[in-house]
């Protein structure tokens, strides 16, 4: 296996969970190099059902070690009730969990700053989380971020609050909110370290070791391609950057290192928030995909909106990430569709187009071009070998392969850890 990124390849939502759950028997290190506590990875395995914001999915294995690496930014206070929900279901950390401490931190001005800035917007609000990780981003590179290194310094940590604070509590002020005390923040943040300092420490050092002694890692993404600062649906996308190429930045493995990029897809496609969706279903197919699919957000709670399978949007991700084979997920949610379809590109005034012919705008105004398979009528819950899957399901899995252009390699058929087909 050596490295190995796993990336979502649509806007988030993918079940990367559940593959990075299932690679992560056979890795010593499971790593996450960016976003913060907006992503929500849910596994489902013997210790019962978790939703991961921040500590990566494959942490459920004795022998694989978790990493937190500096591309992460870090809302202590989530991380704190994750490793305390990880102990009491009876997974040992020491050891085995480390956090980077060039980290930057989610501050509590960034939460209301992110509260602030959507209800600014009015009908324009751009559909975020709330947690704080585009203020917390923004923070970090206009170079006025605090890491969670400079928590090993009161002195340091008190200076750069006191800077921020002085800031921040204009701004707040100037949109109708109360002044925060710079006393409260250090004594809660202090309290916070304490409980975490054990796990702190510089993580480089540790996957230069590994990836020399070529140890098996996964470089755990979060979010979605789609969701990417740069290739994204801008404005409606993530702080950070998603893609392939990000992984370096985030935690210090050259790309050079990477064996394999693994693409997650759903079987067919969903968001949450605003942003155009090119293949969204508004009628009671869209409803069907919602309640048999359980298409509720595991970070926010949201109502995650529906559609059909595009094949233009994964062609682009695997094209622009590299892709070297791809894991496609809730194949079971389509076992009661009696007619699918595959959106196999654009058209826009009767003229064929793409995902890269225009910008947000545009991609709200294109119509999908759809290929429509038979749907097969039967369960497919539970599959654990290719050959018995239903013809029109192999044939559906056989068209999507044609359109992006790459090898399907997993085919997740249920939650559980062992519902999956690898091919």
């Amino acid at each position: 296996m050596a490295v190995s990124l796993i990336i979502g390849s649509q806007w988030g939502d993918e079940g990367k969970g559940k593959i990075i759950d299932v690679l992560a028997e056979k890795s010593d290190y499971v790593v996450r190099y960016h976003g913060g506590n907006n992503a929500g990875h849910t596994i489902k395995n013997n210790y019962g059902k978790f939703a991961m914001h921040l500590i990566p999915s494959g942490v459920f294995y004795k022998n694989t070690k978790a990493i937190i690496a500096n591309g992460v930014v870090l809302d202590l206070e989530v991380l704190i009730n994750e490793i305390a929900l990880l102990k009491k279901s009876g997974i040992g950390l020491t050891g085995r969990l480390f956090i980077s401490p060039r980290c930057n931190l989610i501050m509590p001005y960034h939460k209301l700053l992110d509260k602030l800035y959507e209800e600014a917007k009015g009908n324009s609000k751009t559909g975020t989380t709330g947690r704080g990780i585009g203020p917390a981003y923004s923070d970090k590179v206009s170079y006025n971020g605090i890491r969670l290194g400079d928590l090993f310094d009161k002195n340091v940590f008190s200076q750069k609050l006191e800077t921020q604070l002085l800031i921040k509590n204009k701004i707040l002020k100037a949109l109708g909110e109360d002044a925060l005390s710079q006393k409260e923040i250090e004594k809660q943040y202090f309290e916070f370290f304490k409980k975490i300092k054990p796990f702190v420490v510089e993580t480089y050092p540790i996957l230069k070791k590994a990836t020399d002694s070529k140890k098996n890692i996964i470089l755990e993404g979060a979010q979605g391609v789609f969701l990417d600062n740069d290739w994204g649906t801008y404005p409606f996308v993530t702080a950070s950057t998603v893609l392939s190429g990000g992984a370096t930045a985030g935690c210090g493995i050259s790309p050079k290192k990477i064996n394999n990029i693994i693409g997650v897809a759903k079987a067919y496609t969903t968001r949450v928030g605003a942003g155009p969706f090119p293949t969204e279903l508004t009628d009671e197919t869209g409803e069907k995909l919602v309640e048999q699919g359980h298409e509720y957000g595991a970070t926010t709670g949201r109502k995650r909106r529906c559609g059909w399978f595009d094949a233009e949007l994964i062609r682009f991700a695997a094209e622009i990430n590299g892709f070297t084979e791809v894991a496609i997920t809730k194949m079971d949610i389509l076992d009661n569709f009696s007619s699918i379809k595959i959106c196999t590109g654009y058209s826009l005034n009767g003229k064929k187009s793409g995902y890269t012919n225009g910008d947000t705008n545009f991609l709200s105004k294109v119509k999908p071009v759809y290929k429509i398979m038979k749907g097969w009528m039967k369960p497919t819950k539970g599959i654990r070998n290719y050959e018995e899957l239903p013809e029109n399901a192999k044939k559906y899995l056989k068209e999507i392969e044609k359109q992006i252009g790459v090898k399907i390699k997993y085919v997740s058929t249920g939650e559980e850890r062992n519902e999956i087909i690898n091919l």
